[in-house]
């Protein structure tokens, strides 16, 4: 019987423990923008980046 206390116990502990980084995040504004991140990979850069090799022609 103090098996099944103790685990409703951590269980409950838990469970307010997620509660509250829930409500954190959602006042911290981590859930504002839903839109944006599922886009953004469809625009492109307006300029390569300068490591990346532009030219593609062989040299003998």
């Amino acid at each position: 019987m103090i098996a099944l206390y103790l685990t409703l116990f951590i269980s409950l502990v838990l469970a307010v423990l997620f509660l509250v980084f829930f409500i954190q995040s959602v006042k911290g504004g981590q859930y504002d923008d839903a839109y944006s991140p599922s886009v953004r990979m469809l625009f492109d850069d307006d300029e390569p980046a300068p490591d990346e090799v532009t030219d593609t022609s062989e040299e003998s």
